[in-house]
């Protein structure tokens, strides 16, 4: 049985032209189950009998379990969902006056082990599949909508923030970025959904060429000896490769920017001359600057840097003419704020395990080309 929610338009034309069914069919389920939230394909009433007994008999609307849901003092709203294989993932909205962004997962736990990242410390299992990535988006969208109980919230945005790196699973991401911004599904505004990765270069440039979607790049260290430390992937694509990729980016729009996360680290990459360093990388990249304050987990060796030096930094920035933002934490006392995404992981990698033990980060042979 094919599970219709991971398919894109063209992936479900084709699949009723296997059927020996017309193309355009596939807009009318699309609908069905995307815009209106309909899982029982008898209830599909504008396509007959005869077809719809055929999809029962081929294929199925099947979505994750939801085993937990809570809210913030400060709104934001967090789901756990299982996984048919007994993962857990997390999703995670944020309300806003003027929107409501929901933050999604599109790996189980996150293979690149990022140092202050709390997701990264529990290990990696696998890649999600693209039902599974926009189940987040589906279940959500029901979830916040007033005929469940639940403020009528909208979804303006998304951002593929969630745990895992995106531009791991590309073939599963791109169907689910298509969905999104597919008018027979979720109609979302290419400037409205974004993917965050940390630096994974071909798959960028693949990104670029096949979707005009928003990126951000978690970057968080101005030169390549401290990004190696906290960020293991600029090992294999370093700065000045990744700046010349972002350079390029949105070469043919002036005027879109990508977005370059920046966890604050006290005493660690939170400095005057770390701040003048990231100028002079910078250069000749439009991009805006998101400071992020840390969020802290069990184990962590890192805090958060104190209000006045996140203040004097993006000062420093600012006054070199870059357009620069402090991301206001949200959803921390329900383990929902940015790096703090944990689900439950069947780990692979051991890496939690090792963590536990205090040996995390000394002993991990596992690479990115093994495991994904």
């Amino acid at each position: 049985m094919i599970n219709l929610l991971g398919l894109d338009r063209t992936a479900m034309e084709n699949f009723f032209v296997s059927l020996d069914e017309k193309p355009y069919r596939a807009q009318q389920v699309l609908q069905w189950i995307h815009t209106n939230g309909v899982q029982n394909f008898a209830a599909m009433t504008n396509i007959s009998k005869a077809l719809r007994q055929k999809l029962s008999e081929t294929a199925e609307i099947t979505l994750p379990q939801v085993i937990y849901e809570k809210a913030a003092s400060d709104g934001t709203y967090k789901w756990l969902l299982r996984l048919n294989d007994g993962n857990c993932i997390e999703t995670v909205f944020i309300p806003e006056k003027t929107r409501g962004t929901l933050c999604i997962s599109s790996q189980v736990g996150c293979i690149l082990n990022c140092d202050f990242c709390s997701t990264g410390k529990q290990g990696f299992n696998r890649n999600l599949s693209t039902a599974e990535i926009i189940s987040q988006l589906w279940i959500a969208a029901r979830k916040l909508s007033k005929t469940n109980g639940l403020h009528d919230h909208q979804i303006t945005n998304v951002v593929i923030m969630g745990m895992g790196e995106p531009l791991l699973n590309f073939d599963n991401v791109l169907p689910a970025l298509n969905l999104m911004l597919d008018d027979f599904a979720y109609g979302l505004s290419k400037r409205r959904v974004t993917v965050s990765t940390a630096g994974v270069i071909p798959a960028m440039q693949q990104l670029r060429e096949l979707t005009d979607v928003a990126l951000a790049v978690s970057l968080h260290a101005p030169n390549d000896e401290l990004r190696n430390k906290i960020v293991p992937l600029n090992k294999k694509y370093p700065l000045k490769e990744l700046m010349a990729v972002c350079r390029d980016y949105f070469k043919e729009d002036r005027r879109r920017s990508i977005t370059m996360e920046y966890v604050m680290l006290a005493g660690v990459n939170d400095t005057p001359q770390h701040a003048k360093q990231l100028i002079s990388l910078l250069q000749g990249v439009r991009a805006k600057m998101n400071l992020i304050p840390f969020n802290p987990f069990p184990h962590t060796s890192y805090q958060r840097s104190d209000r006045d030096t996140i203040l004097r930094f993006r000062d420093i920035l600012m006054k070199a003419g870059l357009n620069t933002t402090i991301r206001r934490t949200r959803g921390d006392d329900i383990d929902a704020a940015c790096g703090q995404l944990v689900g439950q992981v069947k780990d692979r990698t051991r890496r939690s395990e090792r963590l536990k033990k205090g040996l995390a980060g000394t002993h991990d042979h596992h690479t990115i080309e093994e495991l994904n």
